[in-house]
């Protein structure tokens, strides 16, 4: 049965009609000319800004310009994981730096299908959940609020609780992400699309794995004989820290005939779970510049010298070697609190060792681009 335009659909979003924001919880009757000209400029303004943001396909053009102030938590999303992503890889060959003007971020490292690509997908769809949930418990959005699903009385190990305060709403987070962000894959349906939805899904449950219970006790001097609990969102460290795990034990794998599932890459692989991250493509190196594979080498990445590690001179500069040079830092030591209001430092010098690694032979580097 056709929905008619205005109805909102299966997710809870409003499907058909003008693109304007939703009335408040509460608020009934007739909408007032002045509010009615305030939300078609606004839903005006987010037509032209989401027409000129590039990699967007249709049904994501039609989200952005329905929920623009969901949008911008998923900028702020975009901001927090590309951190998070960039902590996770400080010390590695590839550190997922970004590319300005380009709209996949990462540039051509993106278009094979290794298990970088498929941290990407992962790490950038938690990010989208984490924000929009966050944004939803603490009133930012129309569209949604607190968790409406945690009512009543439940209990844990430590006894019965009533459920209360604001619970993170991790079920609207988890379904606007759904529809946005593999609104792209859904289009195709070849076996990058399946890679990518399939890491995409791991990034969603990978937030929803770390939600914790958050209590505050009544009762005479705090006997907590009663307790008020409520779901909450951990740091995002956490789930970057379980992905960048989900990473190392990546899983390769082939699209089976039917192009409907994932295989094996090879006999004697284990099979993959809902909760690996999987991959088909094996990863370039990283070493040197390699335009086509979109890596952009270690030449010039500060290493250290006593590191085993991949943040190690050795492993870091692929064998080639490494440039110190002597720099003097100046930072604030010795401090001191006076009476009443302030604090007192004294500037410190320090001389120290910075280990940079050698560029590439000329036609080593030649070869690659």
């Amino acid at each position: 049965m056709d929905r008619a335009a205005g109805d909102t659909d299966s997710m809870g979003f409003v499907s058909g009609g003008p693109a304007l924001s939703p009335l408040p919880r509460g608020q009934m009757g007739p909408i007032s000319p002045a509010e009615l000209q305030k939300r078609y400029i606004g839903a005006l303004g987010a037509r032209v800004i989401c027409d000129n943001i590039p990699g967007l396909v249709s049904r994501q053009r039609q989200l952005c310009q329905r929920y623009p102030d969901i949008m911008r938590s998923v900028g702020e999303g975009a901001r927090e994981w590309i951190r998070e992503c960039q902590h996770q890889f400080r010390h590695h060959r590839w550190n997922c730096t970004t590319l300005d003007r380009d709209h996949t971020v990462f540039g051509r490292v993106m278009l094979r299908s290794s298990r970088e690509a498929a941290f990407v997908y992962a790490i950038s769809s938690a990010g989208v959940v984490h924000a929009i949930t966050r944004a939803c418990s603490q009133g930012e959005l129309s569209v949604c609020s607190c968790d409406p699903y945690t009512r009543g009385r439940h209990h844990d190990q430590r006894g019965d609780f009533d459920w209360g305060g604001c619970s993170d709403n991790i079920h609207y987070g988890v379904r606007f992400a759904k529809a946005f962000v593999d609104a792209k894959e859904k289009r195709l349906k070849d076996a990058r699309a399946l890679m990518n939805l399939h890491n995409n899904r791991c990034g969603r449950t990978a937030v929803r794995r770390f939600l914790k219970l958050e209590c505050k006790c009544h009762g005479v001097s705090g006997s907590c004989t009663l307790r008020t609990c409520w779901r909450a969102l951990s740091d995002f460290r956490r789930t970057g820290d379980y992905l960048r795990r989900r990473y190392d034990g990546a899983v390769q794998v082939t699209a089976t005939q039917d192009g409907a599932n994932f295989t094996a890459a090879r006999q004697g692989y284990r099979r993959a779970t809902r909760t690996d991250l999987v991959y088909f493509d094996n990863s370039p190196d990283y070493c040197v510049l390699d335009k086509a594979a979109g890596s952009l080498g270690t030449a010039g990445r500060v290493c250290s010298k006593t590191s085993k590690g991949t943040d190690g001179c050795e492993i870091m500069c692929c064998g080639r070697g490494y440039d110190t040079t002597r720099v003097t830092r100046v930072t604030q030591c010795e401090c001191k609190f006076h009476w009443c209001c302030a604090v007192r430092c004294k500037e410190c010098r320090n001389t120290v060792d910075v280990h940079t690694c050698k560029a590439p032979k000329k036609a080593e580097w030649l070869d690659q681009t």
